[in-house]
């Protein structure tokens, strides 16, 4: 009993460790995206809406990031565990070399054809002309973007979590200093409103990156190995891309299901768009715990799977799926706790229909966030630590597509159903998929090792 106690301890611990820094970072890059809508609110419903409907794309491409970041994550944390560093250096090489590519031809688009990706997701021409030029300033921000989300993978996979901490508050900082100059026109600079938004994020992400350079070049395990791009391995790049892709699809499939939500909603006229931008936001920090719970156990499990303690890696799933129901309780009540003050802050600058679709909107989250809790957790974090990537894209694919997206486009275009209805309808598709996905945790076909031996 002395023992299992011990392991418990020594378990949280190591999750303490890690969560603690995830989710600093996690509560950062909410901060950052919240800040543009608070800046942005002195500007005019217009701006807000503009940018929230052009962030959609990048969250497109953070799909793609995240989906390699934990590619990058499922094969170098259980080869941590492992002890071979070699591996963990070819597999940076391969997602570096896919999210470059990535990165790229989404720089491109933003900087060639704004116009006809803003179209996408609105026909109001204010919203089309204001979110081009954002678009066209955040590329930069998309080329930096494709190297740090991998670098910081790779840390976090041999448990350096705490240096992507520091880094992610220094780009915070300048990002909000940055946001201050550029809509304001503070210190003489012009008031440029959404497109000074894209040019402080663009400048940061440049810092950001240069920072990943500067740690890197300190770093004695985890370098950004640039001559890895190039090093062949069949044997890993074929086990990259069999757990990357399905989490790759998994997470843009359901990027782009939550972008199709938008659309549902941006058609429904700009006080709903308005409320929803509001809404994001708060729903950003009511699910910081959870997904701060999923990336560290991703981690911790990796680890245990890759030193072949599979029994050990039972037992922590199921401390981490009591956490993960806590987690979720709690993302609720933080959703409840703030409406008061969303609500009066937000008051400054939306409609009084917009205000009423945001409380109520804001009461279906208080529930709403412990489905995604549970889900989050089991398909992003514990069944990936297993190398297991295939479920959560067949389950999401048949849930947000075949069951969530029609019966949102249905709802709000051909039953014609009030706003407020169809955004319920919306939020059913997490509890949805429960009875699946937990009898697939209860299952334990995730606990593997995924690690070989003789690869070079």
């Amino acid at each position: 009993m002395h023992n299992h106690n011990e392991s418990k301890k020594e378990f949280y611990r190591k999750l303490c460790k890690l969560v603690i820094p995830i989710i600093i970072q996690n509560i950062l890059s909410a901060a950052i995206s919240s800040a543009d809508v608070i800046m942005l609110n002195y500007v005019g419903q217009s701006s807000i809406s503009a940018v929230s409907l052009a962030s959609q794309y990048a969250s497109i491409l953070f799909a793609v990031f995240y989906g390699l970041s934990t590619g990058t994550t499922m094969l170098c944390s259980q080869y941590f565990g492992k002890g071979d560093m070699e591996a963990i250096k070819i597999v940076q090489g391969i997602a570096l070399r896919i999210s470059m590519i990535s990165a790229f031809a989404f720089a491109l688009s933003a900087l060639v054809i704004p116009q006809h990706l803003m179209r996408l997701f609105t026909n109001d021409t204010e919203l089309i002309t204001l979110g081009a030029v954002y678009l066209r300033y955040m590329s930069i921000a998309y080329l930096c973007w494709g190297v740090i989300e991998i670098y910081m993978a790779t840390l976090r996979s041999v448990g350096q979590v705490a240096i992507c901490s520091v880094l992610s508050t220094f780009t915070f900082i300048c990002n909000i200093l940055l946001n201050a100059v550029f809509i304001f026109g503070l210190f003489d600079a012009p008031q440029l409103g959404a497109m000074g938004v894209a040019i402080a994020t663009s400048a940061s992400r440049l810092l950001e990156l240069f920072g990943c350079f500067i740690i890197s070049f300190f770093n004695k395990h985890v370098k950004i190995s640039l001559r890895y791009i190039f090093v062949k391995n069949e044997v890993l790049f074929k086990d990259f891309i069999r757990l990357s892709l399905p989490a790759l699809a998994n997470d843009v499939i359901w990027g782009l299901a939550f972008a199709m939500y938008s659309v549902i909603i941006g058609h429904l006229g700009s006080d709903a768009v308005a409320a929803n931008s509001f809404v994001i936001i708060v729903r950003n920090f009511g699910t910081i715990f959870c997904y701060g719970i999923a990336s560290a156990s991703t981690i911790i499990l990796g680890n245990t799977l890759g030193e072949n303690r599979l029994q050990d890696a039972k037992k922590e799933g199921t401390e981490i799926m009591k956490l993960t129901i806590l987690t979720g309780i709690f993302g609720g009540i933080i959703v409840l706790v703030s409406i008061p003050l969303v609500l009066s802050y937000a008051s400054t600058s939306l409609s009084d229909t917009a205000l009423h679709y945001l409380k109520y909107m804001l009461l279906i989250n208080t529930y709403y966030i412990t489905g995604t809790a549970v889900n989050t957790t089991l398909i992003a974090g514990v069944f990936r630590a297993g190398g297991d990537s295939m479920f959560g894209m067949i389950c999401d694919t048949i849930d947000m597509w075949g069951y969530a997206v029609p019966l949102g486009f249905f709802a709000a275009f051909v039953l014609k159903l009030p706003v407020l209805w169809v955004y319920f309808l919306l939020c059913t598709d997490e509890f949805v998929k429960w009875p699946w996905v937990l009898k697939h945790y209860k299952s334990g076909k995730w606990i593997k090792n995924i690690t070989r031996d003789n690869l070079y």
